[in-house]
């Protein structure tokens, strides 16, 4: 998988979509806004922000998951270091990801930042002096299990579960929750029942809460303290 990229097409002429998965990759009304909502909030993001803290994510797309949380966490000057690990099996070629972040370079994303060192063969990116990004390219059912890590919040970002069912399977998710830190949070778009239920199998406790524009839920939740049921947020 090492050579694949991404086949994409446009909608709207800004919105890219997987040829592949038969999907966008954010959202048609707005991705930056979803992405702050979905991701970020949902983890409970920027308050716990601080110290060592480890982010980790299922399909990097255009990095702009990755590109909201980086601007978000120097807005707040946080004193620590974020560390971004993101796990892509079909990475975009510079160009696409160029023309899919144009409309966001007018924001406070530091987009050109990301398209300068973009690589579709992955790897480690210094990306500003407190904030590294990892991007393992490969089959996420692999390589989620092979890596060391234990993230404080994971971004579950994969095409739709109807289109794209690999990346919500039991035992990855299974591999999520072994790869998150104690107390460690997810966050996800998707409110599927099926998704829902193999996320508390692995360990969490789900929440189904409000979602972003016309998706009326998504999903967050909380890894269960292995001696006591945690009980909230």
């Amino acid at each position: 998988m090492q050579n694949q990229t991404a086949d994409v097409t446009w909608q709207s002429e800004d919105v890219p979509v997987s040829t592949r998965f038969d999907d966008p990759y954010y959202s048609l009304e707005n991705g930056l806004a979803e992405t702050r909502h979905v991701f970020l909030a949902g983890n409970r993001l920027p308050e716990r922000f601080g110290g060592s803290f480890r982010i980790a994510e299922l399909g990097f797309g255009t990095g702009m998951n990755f590109l909201a949380a980086a601007q978000m966490w120097q807005a707040q000057g946080v004193c620590g270091q974020m560390r971004f690990t993101s796990f892509e099996a079909y990475p975009m070629a510079r160009a696409d990801m160029f023309r899919a972040l144009s409309v966001y370079r007018e924001t406070d994303l530091p987009v050109d930042r990301l398209i300068d060192m973009w690589s579709p063969e992955g790897g480690v990116f210094e990306f500003a002096p407190d904030i590294q990004l990892e991007v393992i390219i490969g089959d996420a059912r692999n390589t989620v299990a092979q890596w060391q890590g234990h993230a404080d919040a994971w971004f579950l970002d994969g095409f739709s579960p109807a289109k794209n069912p690999e990346l919500w399977s039991e035992a990855l998710l299974h591999d999520v929750a072994s790869h998150t830190a104690p107390g460690g949070t997810f966050a996800t778009y998707t409110a599927a029942g099926f998704v829902r239920r193999a996320l508390g199998a692995a360990g969490f406790d789900v929440q189904r809460i409000a979602g972003y524009g016309r998706k009326r839920h998504m999903s967050c939740g909380v890894l269960r303290d292995p001696a006591q049921r945690a009980t909230g947020w």
